[in-house]
């Protein structure tokens, strides 16, 4: 019998070389073709290579699919696939009430059992998981099975166990399979045994599944119909930003170089733009952080647009060198894909956390543009529009994602790009009358003038040293020192004048509470506040890109509202900026550091509290 739901939630968990992020990757993929709004989340393991069957080295993948608005990964999952007991005794707590448990029932023996740490032999009554629906399934002497005669050897049949847990989902939830036998035609056009091996692997789950009837029920989820008639495909964080900044290059017509040292979970944007040889951008992956970012500067001066990409402790590294930004005043973006620390801390789990750095640390009097991205497809628009703020101010922008959204994926409409504007350097061409100052600004930004190196009459000096406020010549002067100190805050300052205003989700002329927050928690924020109005609650949102500088109306926005509570994952590093600057507020606030996001449960328990 077939049953619709609205939305379902679904989390894969295994060994690192259980293939449970491709797994994953596949179902989220295939949802999306057929209509469904999707949001994912991949939960890789901190340690490289943890011991095979321990829970250390569980990854799991999780996807969360829909009828309607999809927009965060769900809290607790419907179906949990766990391969082996280490990846059930991971992920049990991430169960829904009543949830189904597909395991593989051949890696539950008494080695698997004590090698994930239970005491008994029984895992799923230790967990208490005796009222849930245990799908016992020998996946990997089916898949054996299934192989015997493909002609491949032990290890690549037994690779292919995933599929066959792949092909059980497919079953339940009414998913076609023709998507992802394209997908693996195309991966192993070179192996054809190797790509009929899994295609053979996934009908055998799809048939055991359906013949077995290890089910109760079929689930069928509709198509939405939330999406704008266009073009679409599904894209994570890295990937989104990475193309932003091909967008920008494309609309200013500079080529872009990214000088950059690989870090978790950043590095995916320095591998998306070393494969945009085509679009002619420059990437060099430095022999550290100070490299990457030293050599990006260097880029700056020289004509290109300029980016760099770190994660975490990296920041740290580059604090000197982005004094030097500054202080030479040429565009660069950085991007920080905001990771658990401090130090190596969690590397692969997400946290909020580096904000403060991102607005202070470094030293000296060094303001700069701070932003930061939403959700994955919103790093394209942040990426492209910090690339137009840093080129056209003349000025380094620190762009903050997190590991969350820089993995975690969604559909994403492809924009026209006649839909962007047009970003206006401020390049100088030839030496105006009266020689060439290169510290003259425009009135509008503040922003002094680019002059490109072997142009004939605009040579100057540049360097870490302060200079005179117009010909750019160190100077020691200490009314100069304050003058250039105040303009270059003042100039920060300006860009307020080039974003939008601060926009309200709810009730725009205020209300009961309001929601704030900045980064990777829109998702489940915005799923909150909207289900507390349906409700009839006076409950409204406004979530921050703009840091530094604020939007120009963000106080009229906080004196809409009776309550104010300021949510992030880090222990209140905006909420303290936010009292800063407006000490008439009474901020509530509400943090979390786990290294994991926020579930909607908790957060809808605390604004309930708020509200009374």
């Amino acid at each position: 019998m077939k049953q619709e739901l609205t939305d379902v939630v679904i989390r894969f968990s295994g060994d690192s070389g259980d293939g449970m992020q491709l797994t994953g990757t596949l179902f989220s993929d295939t949802s999306a073709l057929v209509g469904n709004s999707i949001s994912t989340f991949p939960d890789y393991p901190a340690e490289i290579r943890a011991p095979q069957g321990t829970v250390a080295g569980v990854s799991g993948f999780q996807v969360h699919f829909g009828s309607g608005n999809v927009i965060n990964p769900g809290d607790y999952c419907d179906l949990l696939v766990a391969m082996n007991p280490a990846a059930l005794k991971a992920n049990f707590q991430w169960l829904k009430k009543g949830a189904t448990i597909l395991c593989d029932a051949d890696s539950f023996n008494q080695k698997g059992v004590e090698r994930a740490g239970f005491c008994t032999e029984d895992p799923f009554k230790e967990l208490g998981l005796q009222d849930y629906n245990i799908v016992l399934a020998p996946i990997s002497s089916m898949t054996k099975e299934a192989l015997a005669e493909s002609g491949l050897d032990a290890k690549s049949i037994i690779k292919c166990k995933n599929m066959f847990a792949l092909g059980v989902c497919y079953y339940l939830y009414d998913r076609p399979l023709e998507h992802t036998f394209a997908y693996l035609n195309l991966k192993f056009k070179r192996k054809p045994a190797v790509a009929e091996a899994n295609r053979t692997v996934i009908k055998a789950g799809y048939n055991y599944a359906g013949n077995a009837h290890i089910f109760a029920n079929q689930y069928v989820v509709p198509p939405t119909n939330i999406f704008k008639k266009g073009k679409y495909r599904t894209i994570n964080g890295n990937q989104a930003t990475a193309w932003g900044f091909c967008a920008a290059a494309e609309k200013s017509g500079r080529p872009l170089f990214c000088g950059s040292y690989p870090i978790t979970p950043a590095t995916g944007i320095l591998e998306e733009l070393a494969k945009r040889k085509d679009l002619q951008v420059k990437t060099l992956q430095a022999e550290d952080e100070i490299a990457g970012i030293c050599t990006a500067i260097g880029a700056a001066f020289a004509g290109n647009f300029a980016v760099t990409t770190t994660s975490g402790p990296g920041l740290s590294l580059k604090s000197e060198a982005l004094g030097l930004a500054v202080m030479t005043e040429l565009p660069l973006v950085v991007v920080d894909v905001q990771r658990g620390g401090p130090s190596t801390g969690l590397p692969t789990k997400t946290e909020q956390s580096d904000l403060a750095q991102a607005l202070w640390g470094r030293n000296g009097e060094c303001p700069m543009v701070v932003m930061a991205a939403s959700h994955p497809s919103d790093c394209f628009n942040k990426a492209f529009y910090a690339s137009k703020i840093a080129l056209e101010h003349m000025t380094p922008v620190l762009l903050l994602t997190d590991g969350f959204i820089a993995n975690g994926s969604e559909p994403w409409l492809i924009p026209e790009m006649c839909d962007y504007p047009k970003i206006n350097p401020p390049i100088v061409y030839s030496c105006p009358e009266g020689g060439y100052k290169p510290y003259v600004r425009d009135e509008k930004r503040l922003a002094r003038s680019w002059a490109l190196p072997g142009t004939a009459g605009l040579e100057h000096r540049i360097g870490g040293l302060e200079k005179d406020f117009l010909s750019g010549v160190p100077s020691h002067n200490p009314l100069n020192h304050q003058k250039m100190v105040d303009i270059r805050a003042a100039k920060v300052a300006r860009v307020a004048d080039f974003i939008p205003e601060q926009e309200i989700h709810g009730d725009a002329d205020g209300g009961e509470l309001l929601v704030i927050g900045w980064g990777g928690t829109y998702g489940n924020l915005r799923t909150v506040v909207d289900t507390m109005r349906s409700e009839g609650k006076s409950v409204s949102h406004a979530h921050f890109s703009h840091i530094n500088p604020l939007p120009k109306n963000t106080l009229e926005v906080l004196k809409k509202f009776k309550k104010i509570v300021v949510c992030e994952l880090n222990m209140g590093q905006f909420v303290n900026y936010l009292r800063m600057n407006f000490q008439e507020f009474d901020f509530k606030q509400f943090n979390k550091v786990q290294g994991l996001p926020f579930t909607t449960i908790e957060l809808a328990e605390k604004f309930s509290e708020l509200l009374g």
